[in-house]
């Protein structure tokens, strides 16, 4: 069996190991697609906005 100090540790790190997990899954499915469809899009705003631009000319 494992003391209250024993225990105690292997909560906590059980804790933050769950957490860290938990984090890089959201950071994988949300945030990166997120940034890099964010990205696309913003350089396809630009590339418009630049070919708009030069027909005007």
């Amino acid at each position: 069996m494992l003391d209250i100090s024993e225990f105690s540790g292997l909560l906590l790190f059980m804790f933050i190991f769950t957490a860290g997990f938990w984090l890089l899954i959201f950071l994988l499915t949300f945030v990166v697609p997120y940034w890099i469809g964010g990205t696309i899009w913003e350089n396809l705003k630009l590339k418009k906005e630049a070919r708009e631009a030069a027909d005007k000319k």
